[in-house]
């Protein structure tokens, strides 16, 4: 079988021994541009990848302490129309872009924003409603504050609707949620998502009227001990109490009495923030707003990045298998080949960004096919591949069919793993070239087992035959495997 090629592919170490592999892997054959046959043209990419790189954090940086300013936001909004002009770069036409333009002149409009937006959450009849009303009288903040009531959270068990009211909580700059009493589990996994935001927020126990003197301050307790955070306990709507009075001829007078609510505390706090720290806040909410539409613009451009390179692994893993099949080797010198030829390296880096030389793309090649290794890929792919063979009943398993389909696994998963890998990196022109190894072995491990499902395993295997045997007669085998063609 003879594979021509148009370019240069620098196919790592097919038919040597992966010590020999190791040892010799800056000595590597350089092929000629034109056409030539694959399997006349061996190149050796190996060593270990000598830098490391801290892994960029896409997620938002805690602000507590942090210098916020007018000129810190702009920044934070520069960042994501960054990246929305390399998507309109790279995609001119995607449907996403003018939504994504319209919000970041919308940022810009919020930097000059006076009044706050506070999100009133929480579960049902927890008093939200109540609790806005009472606070619309403050005639100190009303002018200064928006008070919206959110739907309320844990309506039904698996419905979604709780991650599009937390979603809505995330553009506020304020939230109070509200709790009846100790914190549900659910209530304690809501609240950890709008710490990881970086979401301000007051935990209020109302209805503390409901319980003793001695229970509400235990549960208050328990509330600041678990929360490690702001929490105040109000009665928006104080229970009616029966009053009697004695009148001086013996008779007695009985009526119900509507206590006045008690908010003072919540009152002040938030007198507080509008005097002192409303500014701040507006700042942080249009901080953590452009780190969401950054995110959300990355998101697309990955999306556009990722439909140019499957086709790239796809046309590599078949190379690979090609090879290997005409090639028969050890299972473990299939990693030679799955460790990805740094031709696949330099085009994937291309896409992303991640500019590599010749060099370091062979090292690159060399890093994934030591991780492949230690970490029992090479080994564990080829028998779930032979497993699946010999469970066809018109599939003829022969050695050469075993490593080609090996060999195309590897490659695929090596290059699905970098494709996942420069996804988490930050979009920048030009990005460095030092791979974080730590990064990459848990990339590779998570990508190897999205990629172990049997029913993909059987579909790849499939497709393989057709490729590495399209004119073979393929025969039930009994009792000895034989060979029909």
């Amino acid at each position: 079988m003879v594979v021509k090629l148009q370019r240069p592919i620098l196919v790592g170490g097919l038919g040597l021994s992966f010590s020999l592999w190791m040892l010799q892997s800056w000595h590597h054959s350089i092929m000629q541009v034109g056409e030539f046959s694959l399997l006349s043209a061996l190149a050796v990419g190996g060593g270990l990848w000598l830098f490391r790189q801290n892994r960029p954090k896409d997620s938002l940086e805690q602000l507590d302490g942090m210098l916020v300013n007018r000129a810190t936001v702009e920044g934070a909004i520069a960042k994501a129309e960054t990246v929305i002009n390399q998507l309109a770069q790279e995609a001119e036409n995607h449907w996403a872009l003018e939504t994504l333009r319209e919000q970041v002149a919308q940022l810009l409009l919020e930097l000059d924003r006076q009044e706050i937006k506070v999100a009133v959450t929480g579960g049902k009849s927890v008093g939200k409603s109540t609790l806005i009303q009472v606070l619309k009288q403050n005639v100190e903040t009303r002018n200064f504050v928006s008070l919206e009531e959110t739907a309320p959270l844990f309506r039904e068990a698996g419905d979604n609707s709780d991650t599009d009211v937390l979603a809505e909580v995330a553009k506020s700059d304020f939230v109070l949620f509200l709790t009846n009493g100790d914190l549900t589990d659910s209530e304690f996994q809501a609240l950890q998502q709008l710490k990881a935001a970086n979401q301000p927020t007051i935990l209020v126990l109302n209805k503390q009227d409901q319980y003793l003197a001695d229970e509400s301050a235990s549960i208050l307790l328990s509330l600041k001990q678990r929360m490690q955070g702001n929490v105040v306990a109000t009665a928006a709507s104080p229970i009616s109490i029966k009053v009697r009075k004695h009148e001086a001829d013996g008779s007695v007078q009985e009526w119900m009495e509507q206590p006045a609510p008690n908010i003072q505390q919540l009152r002040g706090q938030l007198g507080e923030l509008v005097q002192q720290g409303r500014q701040r806040l507006i700042w942080v909410t249009t901080i953590r707003k452009a780190g969401l539409l950054k995110a959300e613009a990355k998101n697309w451009l990955n999306g556009t990045r990722r439909d140019r390179a499957t086709p790239i692994i796809e046309q590599y893993q078949w190379i690979a298998a090609a090879a290997a099949f005409a090639n028969p080797v050890p299972a473990l010198d299939i990693l030679a080949t799955a460790a990805i030829n740094a031709q696949m390296v330099m085009d994937l880096g291309n896409i992303y960004q991640q500019k590599f030389s010749l060099e370091q793309a062979q090292t690159v090649a060399g890093t994934m096919g030591s991780l492949m290794l230690k970490l029992g890929l090479v080994e564990l792919s080829t028998k779930a591949i032979s497993t699946v063979l010999k469970s066809n009943a018109i599939t003829f398993v022969a050695g050469g069919v075993v490593q080609g389909v090996s060999a195309a696994y590897l490659t695929r998963v090596a290059g699905l793993s970098l494709v996942e890998y420069f996804q988490q990196q930050e979009i920048a022109i030009d990005s460095g070239t030092g791979l974080n190894l730590e990064n990459l072995r848990q990339t590779l491990q998570k990508v190897f087992g999205q990629n172990q499902q049997i029913g993909f395993l059987q579909g790849f295997v499939k497709q393989g035959m057709k490729r590495l045997l399209p004119e073979v007669q393929q025969v039930e085998v009994v009792g000895v495997e034989k060979f029909v063609g």
